[in-house]
């Protein structure tokens, strides 16, 4: 089991579940992934921080998943922002994940904002204010609650008592105290994570109006990353980043809350030279974490066209016999 492969295993189960349901075969799996969505599926909403595409809602994490697009949750959790074993939203999706689901009619993109200085400064005004209301009404229930808690400590008391008047001068006191010197810890109260706005649930006209191109430039290199992605989703693979591996994508048979990954897939032209001493390299590092390098080389047939042929090619290392 690799270690780094695995990292938070616990906390992603937690977020979201595997998208395999009972009875499912791969084959049906592979035409889903490479079908358009369903009738009546939500269109996906992909907004770009510059050239990053994430997701910040919940339900388009969901429906991502579900399609076979993974991603990587990047954002820290309010009450333990410093750690990065449990991540939260956004999702950041790879490019060639945004992009597929673009070309698959599956989500929508966003282009980045182009707010001002001074409004984004509004926003943020907003934004403290609505943190401090929500301080202060929580700060309200839970002195009421502590209230409660001192009245019905005191009421078995006064049962027994036989000054009544005076305990009935000292609750009185107590919660006259208790209200002056009472105060809520800020980390103590529940953050509200506002990771999506109400403002986002466009209609379809509007939708169409404020949605973007895909904003990247598309050279060599990014077309062959694409074209091989897509052939594999197409299998029914699930495909992350291997840039820790040395390579381009990490490949899963399945869902990889659920497996391995059992090749690390580097994309190569076709007509590109590849040095010997780059292709055992490759061989040794596959060899030591367990798995399979898989060379991916598109054809050169027409890149508009459908059927797409992408030439694999595995490497393994092997002792001396």
């Amino acid at each position: 089991m690799d270690a780094h492969e695995k990292t938070g295993l616990e906390a992603a189960e937690e977020i979201v579940s595997s998208p395999a349901r009972d009875g499912e075969t791969h084959d049906e799996t592979q035409k889903e992934t490479a079908g358009g969505p369903a009738p009546g599926h939500r269109k996906i909403e992909v907004h770009f921080c510059g050239s990053t595409p994430l997701l910040w809602q919940a339900a388009d994490v969901k429906a991502a998943r579900e399609t076979g697009v993974v991603g990587t949750l990047v954002g820290s959790l309010a009450r333990q922002p410093r750690q990065n074993n449990r991540l939260g939203r956004p999702l950041e999706l790879l490019t060639e994940e945004a992009r597929l689901l673009r070309e698959t009619a599956q989500a929508v993109l966003f282009p980045a904002t182009t707010s001002t200085d001074a409004e984004n400064l509004q926003a943020v005004e907003q934004y403290v204010e609505r943190q401090e209301r929500s301080y202060e009404e929580q700060r309200a229930l839970a002195l009421q609650e502590r209230k409660a808690m001192l009245l019905r400590a005191l009421a078995q008391k006064q049962e027994d008592a036989e000054e009544i008047e005076s305990l009935d001068q000292s609750v009185q006191d107590r919660l006259d105290a208790l209200e002056r010197g009472f105060s809520l810890p800020r980390p103590a109260m529940a953050v509200q994570l506002h990771t999506a706005r109400a403002g986002l649930g466009h209609t379809p006209e509007e939708r169409h109006f404020l949605a973007a191109d895909w904003p990247q430039p598309r050279d060599e290199r990014s077309e062959t990353r694409f074209r091989v992605f897509r052939d594999l989703s197409r299998q029914g693979f699930y495909l992350t980043s291997a840039g820790k591996f040395g390579g381009d994508y990490l490949v899963y048979p399945g869902d990889p809350l659920r497996f391995h990954a059992h090749f690390i897939a580097v994309c190569i032209p076709m007509d590109s030279p590849t040095p010997l001493c780059d292709l055992l390299a490759l061989s040794r590092l596959g060899s030591n974490v367990k798995k399979t390098i898989l060379l991916c080389s598109p054809s050169d047939g027409d890149k508009g066209g459908e059927e797409e042929e992408v030439v694999y090619t595995s490497l393994q290392w092997s002792g001396m016999v």
